[in-house]
């Protein structure tokens, strides 16, 4: 019989042993009177192996995480997919090197670059129109800074992206190892991608050398889980466990991990079952909402189907006896009003996230409540005088000539002098800190670049729509370059 987390843990809470060992709460729930895992909170006891050094249970856990996913070596993530990106990254380079990454990648990529003082070539992904929002890292682009620079080490992008935009992991793959080069896909939100026809293959399927995955993002797992797996020779594997235990916590949550566990054990025994059953719903619901007049669900070519983006384009309410504009951000609260929590709002659009553990009634009270709040819209005439725009997403970048500039590495920002200048007066100085609008948490500006106006310009839009600029030492302000 295997030997599974959770059972090895409920049985050890029925067996006699007192533990004289951490954690303080001793297994006693009696103490808080709170309803949490007390019982199956343990450390690193004999017969229930350690993380760092695994052997026995975890270390057969991994490997059958790995045979699920489809990839060579699997390592568990209980400090969220945010450490094995940075592992992988800083795994992957030295101290000094480039790395071509794509421009919207996760903060975490970010602080990997700090972290390491690398040298960022960025990727700028094509622009999605009709969401307004980032689309594909195109192939092409990769292979034209791979011919044209010899010392790039790395390549890392994110595929599928926050909204849902999927780019050819095996074509890049493929580029990138002609070069000698280790492809990272950032797959945080693509963990459900390899267990149906109706979603793309996964990375490890597609000859990514890392990939790592969000369980929690899109399947059955707690908060906080994910995956890293490698594949190939190309990554430093060695560095990239060294570099595991020494951002992971010495403490590993054992409930944490019987998640994860439980997670690939439920996917191995009914995955089959569970995502037929998930994409009939999924797609009947989306057949729904085709019949939206005004709302509109937007897709592209390439795209996880998992995400369902309502797009709010052109269309307007009547307040207090005036037609206005109906953003994203109205969507999401009067989404909320009907007991619907999205995932997230943008100016232009609304993101719904879905999974195998949404009921078919959930995914019908989804289509219902757009369907009637489309009908309170749709009396109101899309005015072709009405030319108000929204602001860019900040997933979406400004064309080649209005883009920030790097001037210098991320890592030497924190040594200079510096100023804290509200936005309107930034256009043309040097950033020390990063700003963004999360989610999805990706930069508007970079320590070491030169704020574009057109970035100026996309701040403005959002704090006029209602968003909140985070990243900044202070609101309404960003540190910049003394004298520069």
């Amino acid at each position: 019989m295997t030997d599974y987390l959770y059972r090895k843990l409920k049985e050890y809470v029925s067996s006699e042993f007192y533990g004289f060992h951490m954690p303080g709460h001793k297994r006693n729930g009696a103490v808080t009177g709170a309803d949490l895992p007390y019982d199956i909170d343990i450390t690193e006891i004999d017969g229930f192996d350690d993380l760092h050094h695994a052997n026995g249970v975890l270390k057969e856990a991994q490997e059958r995480s790995a045979e699920l996913f489809h990839a060579e070596e699997t390592h568990y993530l209980i400090n969220g997919s945010t450490a094995g990106i940075l592992s992988a990254i800083m795994g992957c380079t030295r101290r000094g090197d480039k790395i071509l990454m794509a421009r919207n990648c996760h903060k975490s990529v970010y602080n990997s670059v700090l972290l390491n003082g690398l040298w960022p070539i960025y990727l700028y992904p094509s622009t999605w129109k009709e969401a307004g929002t980032s689309g594909e890292i195109c192939p092409d682009e990769v292979e034209r800074f791979l011919e044209r620079d010899a010392d790039i080490r790395a390549v890392v992008i994110t595929s599928p992206t926050y909204d849902g935009v999927v780019s050819d992991v095996g074509k890049i793959a493929e580029i990138t190892h002609r070069y000698g080069i280790p492809l990272i896909v950032d797959e945080a939100h693509g963990a459900h991608f390899g267990f149906h026809p109706y979603f793309p293959k996964n990375g490890n399927e597609l000859g990514a050398d890392v990939v790592i995955h969000s369980l929690h993002k899109t399947l059955p797992a707690l908060t906080q889980t994910g995956l890293l797996h490698m594949n190939g020779e190309r990554a430093d594997r060695d560095r990239i466990r060294a570099c595991l235990h020494m951002l992971q916590s010495s403490s590993p949550s054992y409930v944490l991990m019987a998640g994860i566990d439980e997670c690939v054990r439920v996917l191995a025994e009914n995955g089959r079952e569970l995502f037929n059953r998930y994409t009939e719903n999924l797609e009947h619901a989306r057949q729904r909402m085709k019949l939206l007049e005004n709302l509109s669900i937007l897709e592209m070519e390439h795209y996880d189907r998992s995400k369902i983006l309502i797009s709010v384009k052109d269309v307007y309410r009547e307040e207090n006896k005036e037609i206005k504009k109906f953003s994203g951000k109205d969507l999401y609260f009067t989404m909320k009003e009907n007991y619907l929590q999205l995932e997230m709002a943008a100016p232009g659009y609304a993101l719904a996230m879905t999974s195998i553990a949404d009921t078919s009634e959930g995914m019908e009270q989804l289509a219902g409540v757009l369907l009637n709040i489309d009908r309170k819209l749709a009396k109101f005439v899309k005015s072709e005088e009405k030319n108000e725009k929204y602001p860019q997403d900040s997933a979406s970048f400004p064309p080649d000539t209005e883009r920030n500039r790097q001037v210098f590495l991320p890592c030497e920002a924190a040594q200079m002098d510096r100023e804290y200048i509200s936005w309107e007066r930034c256009a043309g100085r040097v950033a020390l800190e990063y700003a963004y609008v999360y989610p999805p948490g990706i930069p508007l500006t970079v320590p070491g670049e030169e704020i574009s106006g057109a970035v100026v310009g996309q701040v403005r839009a959002y704090e006029d729509a209602g968003f909140q600029i985070e990243g900044t030492k202070e609101k309404k302000r960003i540190g910049v370059l003394m004298n520069g």
